[in-house]
């Protein structure tokens, strides 16, 4: 294939995902939109992984694998299958999900049809381990609105981030900084490109996202699939635990003061600073984030309670330490 007519790229970052990546990988081959590379970032897998994809490798040469001798964490090994990739669009892809086969052909004739919109997606369906029915995903958002401003405000809203694998202009990606290596960064991401253009839902379920007990969602938000409602993510206060998914993203963070909160209220902010918005439309996106955010006040309370904790607990070991030194 010339990669200079190469129309999508699917990055697929993945480690120890032997359970369920044949099913991935045989749901994106059976796409019906064929001009495609699918780029494979093994993350260091322990498991059959490595010995699935080189064996799908060999047989269709749509497909490029790359073993990672170490793990890279997760934020770096997203960054680099797209670092790889050469479409003018591009789709990450996890290795537990599914897609229906015209997927890719009804998210590339929405880009190719309007420049404006710059991520598409479908509507989601949650399926269970053996991929049968759980329910839909049905929360809606105004990022299709042709007012930056709105589609940032309808993403500070409690949302699960499945825009996230939906088809991308490479083009707006490469605006922004990718993933970050703390949590909720896709969430942040999205808001980012969310400023630089449409969102574009397609009314059909064609993504099926698998739950089960080993993915980052169910282990850091297991009441996730309550959340997934319209009007019951607007009635439940559940939120993720950021701060065992900040270690989790990268565990050199263990043991240590983290304020995930405070982080996240941060992206917020810089995501408005850094992109190209009229100086009302800045202040408007600024005057959104702290309405739609009132009232989430206690969560960075939280982390600076937490923070002194940790501070205390660390001065009193040293404490401790130095005494039984002295009596030594």
């Amino acid at each position: 294939m010339n990669n200079e007519q190469l129309r999508v790229s699917i990055g697929l970052p993945v480690r120890n995902g032997e359970r369920f990546i044949e099913q991935a990988l045989e749901s994106l081959l059976a796409q019906t939109f064929q001009n495609f590379e699918l780029i494979i970032s093994d993350n260091g897998s322990t498991d059959k992984t490595e010995k699935i994809c080189r064996a799908y490798a060999a047989k269709d040469r749509r497909i490029r694998y790359y073993h990672n001798e170490q793990n890279l964490g997760l934020a770096r090994n997203y960054n680099r299958v797209f670092e790889l990739s050469s479409g003018e669009y591009f789709k990450w892809a996890a290795h537990d999900d599914l897609h229906s086969p015209d997927f890719l052909l009804k998210c590339v004739e929405i880009l190719d049809r309007d420049p404006n919109v710059i991520l598409c997606h479908s509507q989601v369906r949650f399926i269970d381990e053996q991929g049968k029915f759980l329910q839909n995903y049905d929360i809606q958002l105004n990022t299709n609105s042709p007012k930056s401003q709105e589609r940032f405000h309808a993403l500070l809203g409690k949302h699960l981030c499945c825009q996230f694998y939906g088809v991308i202009r490479a083009s707006a990606l490469r605006m922004t900084s990718l993933m970050g290596n703390y949590a909720h960064a896709d969430g942040v991401l999205l808001l980012r490109l969310a400023l630089l253009g449409r969102f574009y839902e397609i009314p059909e379920y064609l993504f099926f996202l698998r739950k089960h007990s080993q993915q980052s969602m169910s282990l850091f938000f297991p009441m996730y699939l309550s959340f997934a409602s319209q009007q019951s993510h607007r009635q439940r206060n559940i939120l993720p635990d950021y701060y065992q998914y900040t270690v989790w993203l990268n565990p050199e963070k263990k043991g240590q003061i983290v304020f995930p909160h405070w982080r996240i209220f941060w992206e917020y902010g810089l995501s408005i600073w850094l992109s190209p918005l009229s100086w009302y439309e800045r202040l408007d996106c600024y005057l959104s984030m702290f309405k739609q955010l009132r009232g989430t006040e206690h969560l960075l309370l939280k982390d600076l309670l937490i923070a002194t904790k940790m501070t205390w607990k660390q001065v009193a070991r040293t404490k401790s330490l130095q005494e039984n030194q002295k009596k030594a």
